[in-house]
């Protein structure tokens, strides 16, 4: 049976919406359903998608520039305006209100720690690079995106990309707007998944490290 071109680029992030989708249902946040969040994604990347990763790296030096630079400008603005983001164009009933999705009573378990931030650094990049950057980006040149080059450009296909990207992030709609417009641009340059998993992984390793040691929940939202 013939499986659609675009499955490998997709079903990841479908899957991995719908754990997001059914985290206020179902017990998803403790152990066990961190656990099965990872699993289950893992397995869909590894049995729809394995044969798109390629890790070999184009432009190793500038794509961590990329990841780091992507990380500062995401902290940069509440770090730099005290209470910046508390403003009604960021929270609001259309981006959401920063509330972490991680429990107060579980910010001190080193498990869950972990496994949220295997989550953010091995899963996310993977999943939303082939979504957004390998698939919706030639998609919206071409619907039959096979004959698209990847980092191939129009402004629609750049720019709707950024801000659904963009959409994505809720309250850090501004910061995502230009972390997504930065991922594609460096698609752009480089034409490699691989780059762009290695730069987006980056920026949410770095962005573990600084809500762990700050405690600044809110930015896992």
């Amino acid at each position: 049976m013939l499986r659609h071109p675009a499955v490998p680029y997709v079903a990841p992030f479908a899957v991995f919406m719908a754990f997001l989708a059914l985290k206020g249902v179902l017990p998803l946040g403790g152990l066990e359903g961190q656990i099965a969040w990872i699993v289950v994604v893992a397995a869909t990347i590894w049995f729809c998608s394995r044969s798109l990763l390629d890790f070999r790296l184009r432009a190793p030096l500038g794509t961590l520039a990329v990841g780091a630079i992507v990380f500062a400008i995401w902290i940069a603005p509440d770090t730099l305006i005290p209470g910046y983001r508390s403003y009604w164009l960021f929270q609001n009933s259309v981006t959401g209100h920063l509330t972490s999705s991680l429990p107060e009573e579980l910010r001190q378990n080193i498990a869950i720690l972990v496994l949220r931030s295997v989550r953010a650094i091995l899963i996310v990049p993977i999943v939303e690079e082939l979504f957004w950057r390998g698939w919706l980006m030639r998609w919206l040149i071409n619907p039959d995106f096979e004959k698209v080059e990847l980092g191939s450009y129009t402004p629609l296909a750049f720019w709707a990309t950024a801000i659904l990207f963009a959409s994505e992030h809720g309250p850090y709609w501004e910061v995502g707007l230009i972390a997504g417009a930065a991922y594609n641009w460096w698609m752009m340059r480089t034409k490699s998944l691989g780059d762009l998993i290695v730069a987006h992984a980056l920026t949410n390793g770095l962005l573990c490290a600084y809500v762990v040691a700050t405690g600044k929940w809110e930015y896992w939202l």
